[in-house]
């Protein structure tokens, strides 16, 4: 018996022997066997870049940001110079007696065009970034539109530009068919050119007219050829020198014989009127050509330049 009860009261081989252990010494064991939980890391932690490329991409989309719109201020200060060249056709820019060469026509059609211009070029500088294929085929078909016209008014084109109204050969044709010239110098008649010349000039002396201060129609239509020689009185009357002779055939010379001290004659029927007239008209046509051809090449420029600069900030900016 007393085997049996020493048996019992050792326990099994293997058996944990915590009934009769010291409490400081089970929370040590457990302490030991349950590992530490593992510390969990922050997902949004994962998915952002390091500090350095963050801030590298953000310094890169700002400065392609600050490109976009630079480019797109400079597309719209263009077009400002538009509306004035479109206020002045509109309102001022109309010489005399232009209503008999349908010139006016064209010059109102103009005026159109580049209001609509105008127009597009602001929608797309702002939708530039919903339809930037689109926007860009929108404004380049008109600002070609207009470099054409624009060439064609500098009488870029040879042989063509004959046919068309505003370029120099046409004006020059124009000034040289008699019937329309009839008209053209009943109008400069009409609109008092000379005479107001007379009452500027009345009290004049001889060497105080100075004909370089003239315009182009009044040294061709008022007064006489310089090269005709003829001895001041004023503006309207002219001595011509006993010993004058015209034996040339120059266009100049040939208006000596043409000039007569009358008002409604003077030299309305000589070759240089109608140059003067030409030149006048020639001049104007010539800045708005000029113009046309400038404005068209800086804003299709601009408008590459936007182009660029924003499929670059919308496509460009993928991480590697």
């Amino acid at each position: 018996m007393a085997d049996d009860s020493t048996a019992d009261s050792n326990p099994p081989e293997g058996a944990e022997t915590t009934e009769h252990a010291p409490p400081g010494t089970v929370a040590i064991a457990d302490a030991k066997a349950v590992p530490p939980p593992a510390p969990q890391e922050d997902p949004e932690a994962q998915s952002q870049p390091p500090a350095g490329k963050q801030k590298k991409d953000f310094g890169k989309i700002f400065h392609l940001r600050n490109i976009v719109n630079v480019v797109a201020i400079f597309a719209f200060i263009l077009s400002i110079p538009i509306m004035f060249i479109v206020i002045y056709l509109v309102y001022i820019g109309r010489y005399e007696c232009e209503n008999l060469l349908s010139l006016p026509r064209l010059q109102y059609a103009i005026a159109v065009f580049l209001a609509l211009v105008f127009v597009v070029s602001n929608l797309v500088v702002y939708f530039r970034s919903k339809t930037p294929m689109i926007g860009v085929l929108a404004v380049m078909v008109p600002l070609l539109i207009i470099l054409v016209v624009g060439l064609g008014l500098v009488g870029a084109y040879k042989v063509e530009s004959r046919k068309i109204p505003g370029s120099p050969p046409w004006l020059k044709s124009r000034m040289h068919d008699d019937d329309e010239w009839s008209g053209i110098k009943s109008c400069i008649y009409e609109t008092r050119t000379c005479k107001d010349l007379i009452s500027r000039s009345y009290l004049l002396k001889p060497y105080d007219f100075t004909p370089n201060k003239l315009s182009f129609i009044e040294s061709g239509c008022c007064v006489p050829p310089p090269i005709c020689d003829m001895e001041y009185v004023n503006v309207t009357y002219w001595r011509i020198p006993a010993n004058a002779t015209q034996e040339s055939s120059d266009m100049y010379i040939s208006d000596c014989n043409l000039w007569r001290n009358k008002e409604s004659v003077l030299c309305y029927n000589c070759n240089a009127c109608k140059d003067g007239y030409f030149r006048t008209l020639e001049e104007k046509w010539l800045r708005l050509g000029t113009f046309l051809i400038t404005i068209s090449l800086l804003l299709a420029t601009a408008h590459l330049l936007l182009f660029v600069a924003t499929m670059w900030d919308q496509y460009g900016m993928e991480p590697n």
